[in-house]
Parts: structure tokens; sequence; C-alpha cells
């Protein structure tokens, strides 16, 4: 077998269980600085969305310092690092006694993150172009089965065994991680690229045909990620104000995150597929529009399972949106610039993960839960408009050249 496809099955193990791993622990996160003592409606929302959010941002910050050190060391050392590291802030948030303490020992897991957007890049950069596609919607399925199973197994476990035992669990599952990438993850050779022969970022941008597309795409990314991100702080905390009474909330909470995943899994391959016959960026802005839809939609729910049928119904659109966005990133960028091009677009995704926690929270302790879904409608909206400028300037630029 290729040594690319040895390393695809590998990162794909490795990319479940870090993708199990970390779920697990958003959907009680909120529950958890609540067992910490923080009580009153505004202060859980807005601790709930900074211990999410500052994470994703010293990850956003850092993140062009591992991606040059990746260049120089090798991807796999990033993986290693990220893996290890990883299992340790989480282990360490286990014995947390205050807010305080968790909120650092979250910004610690932002700083040794990163594994998945780099084990993308392993397999983007050893993969013949041509099967670049399919390969990287394989290896997000990896990802989207850690999302199903992680809220799934973390809700299960803080009903029955605690809050605090899931963070040990989840370091288990790094650690697992940790020793699929050293054992059998293989790297081979990496050209040598002097500071001379280094493209500025200036320079990235000049060597592409539709730099203005890029830029859309890389802020598509953000708003991709906002959205699955503004509902995880309140998703708790909202499921316990529809059904007061219930008893296994985590659990509840946790299926109620995991059914976009399902969805996810069974859409993104079908509609990767149709979007080779009929144009990804036709099933991008499609699948955005239905989120739109689904968004006004969950603000008006009244029951658990209703916001379940909603999300499990946005996890269609939701399977088809990144891979989307990274297989048109791959079309409109060279060789020469790919590895450059999918760091920027990391930098957004981290972004992202930062401003969706923060809106959400902070919409939820101004107005009410049920905004936040409105709140993300109007952002979802407002990227299909720019959007759709951009692809359109793209088709305008296509054709005044293919004129000449």
């Amino acid at each position: 077998m290729e040594s690319w496809k040895v390393n695809l099955i590998s990162v794909w193990f490795g990319c479940f269980f870090t993708g199990l791993a970390i779920s697990q622990i958003l959907p009680f996160l909120p529950l958890y600085v609540s067992q910490l003592g923080v009580t009153s409606h505004e202060a859980l929302s807005m601790w709930s969305g900074l211990t999410f959010s500052v994470t994703f941002l010293v990850s956003a910050i850092v993140s062009p310092m591992w991606g040059s050190l990746a260049d120089r060391k090798g991807r796999k050392l990033m993986l290693l690092r990220a893996s290890l590291g990883m299992a340790i802030a989480i282990l360490l948030q286990a014995f947390a006694t205050n807010v305080w303490q968790l909120f650092f020992l979250r910004a610690v897991m932002g700083l040794t993150s990163g594994y998945i957007p780099n084990a993308m890049a392993l397999v983007a950069s050893q993969v013949p172009r041509e099967r670049s596609g399919w390969a990287l919607s394989t290896l997000s399925t990896a990802q989207i089965g850690g999302v199903i199973g992680g809220p799934l197994l973390g809700g299960f476990l803080a009903d029955h065994v605690g809050l605090r035992a899931v963070f040990i669990i989840t370091a288990i599952l790094l650690v697992v991680s940790f020793l699929v990438t050293l054992f059998l993850i293989k790297e081979g050779g990496r050209p040598v690229i002097s500071k001379a022969e280094r493209l500025s970022g200036k320079a990235v941008f000049a060597s592409l045909p539709y730099p203005g597309l890029m830029i859309s795409l890389f802020v598509t990314t953000m708003v991709i990620q906002l959205c699955n991100g503004s509902v995880g702080p309140i998703l708790a905390l909202f499921i316990k104000s529809m059904e007061p009474e219930s008893t296994n909330i985590a659990f509840l909470s946790g299926m109620i995150a995991a059914v976009p995943g399902v969805s996810a899994l069974i859409s993104a391959p079908r509609l990767g597929k149709l979007g080779d016959r009929i144009g990804t960026a036709r099933i991008l802005m499609a699948t955005l529009i239905v989120a739109v839809v689904l968004f006004f939609a969950m603000s008006f729910v009244t029951s658990p399972l209703q916001l379940g049928v909603l999300r499990f119904l946005l996890g269609f659109a939701d399977g088809a949106m990144l891979p989307a966005v990274q297989t048109l990133l791959v079309k409109y960028s060279s060789d020469q610039v790919t590895g450059r091009i999918f760091g920027y677009n990391q930098s957004f995704m981290y972004l992202g993960n930062v401003a969706g926690p923060l809106i959400g929270a902070s919409v939820s302790a101004m107005a009410g839960f049920r905004w936040v879904f409105a709140a993300t409608a109007i952002v979802v909206l407002i990227n299909i408009i720019q959007l759709a400028i951009a692809l359109r300037r793209r088709r305008q630029m296509a054709e005044a050249r293919s004129a000449r």
C-alpha cells in the first residue's frame, strides 16, 4: 500500500479519537462551570462563553508559529505535540477548583491544540492532487464520527461517573491519538525552502488567480465555525429551561449536540459527489441558505425534541460546508501555496471558534437564549451575500480572461 494511504488511515483514527475526546466535553462545560461556583444566569452565560472561546483565541494567535515550526520540523512532530499537550491540559482540568483555574487550563489547551488541522495539512501535502478532494472528505468523516460519539459518550459518563471523570477519560483518548501518531504515521522528506525562496503573505495572494474569492472563502470558514460555536455555550442551559424537571440534562444535551453529526456523516460524501457534477460553489451556497432557514426556526422551538429534529436537519447542510470550502481552496490555489492557504484558513477557523461562543453567550446574557439562534441566522445571511458577490466577480474575471 502506498505510504500516503497508510498515513491517511492512521491519521483518520488519530482524528477520530481527537474529535471524540474534545467534543465529549463541550456539551456539559456550562454545567461544570456552574459546579465550580458560578450560579447567576448572566455570569454563567459569560463564563461559559469565555471558557469555550479562550481555547480557540489562543490557538488563533499561536497557529502561525506552529505552522512555521511544522515547515521546519515536520507535521508529525506537531501532531505529537498537539495530542500529548492537550491530554495533559485536559487531565489537569479535572482537578480545577474554581472557574479561573478552568479558564487558565482551557487557554493552555489552546496553546497545545491543532491535531486535526495539522493532520489535514499532512494529508493534503502527500496525497496526489487529483485525489485530494476524496482524501480530505474521507478524513473529515473521522472528525464527524468523533463529534457524533463524543457528546453521547460525554453526556452518558457525566450522568453516571461525574463531570470530573470525563476529563480524565478524555485525556486517555488523546494519549491513544498520540500513540497512533507515534507508531503508525510516517512522514517523508520535506524540501528545504530558504528564506529567499519563501513567499511573503503578499506574494502568496499575488500568485492566486482569484485572491478576492479566497478571502471570501476564509470568511465563510469563520462564519461556519461561528455558527457551530454560537449555540454551544447555551445549549445545555436552553434545554434545561425547556425541561426544568429533567434529571438527565447532560445526556439529553449530549444527544442534541450529537445529532447534526449523524446527518452530516450521511450527507458529506453524497453532497461532495453532487458538487463534482453541478459545482461545489452551488452546493456551498445552497447549504448556507438552508442553515439560515433552520437557525431562524430554532428560535421558535418549545421542546428539546423540536430542537433535536431541526439540528438533525441542519447537519445535512453542515456536513457539506467545510469540505466544499476546502475543495474550492484547493481548486483555486497552486501546489506551491496550498499549504500556506490552508494555514490561513485554519486561522480564520479558530477566529470563528472564538467569535461564536462569545456572540452566543453575549446575546444570551442580553436578550435570552432564543435570540442566539436568530442572531446566528442573520450572520449567515450576511455571509451569503458577500460570498455571492465574490463568486460573481470570479465569473466575470474568468469570462474576461477567456475573451482575450
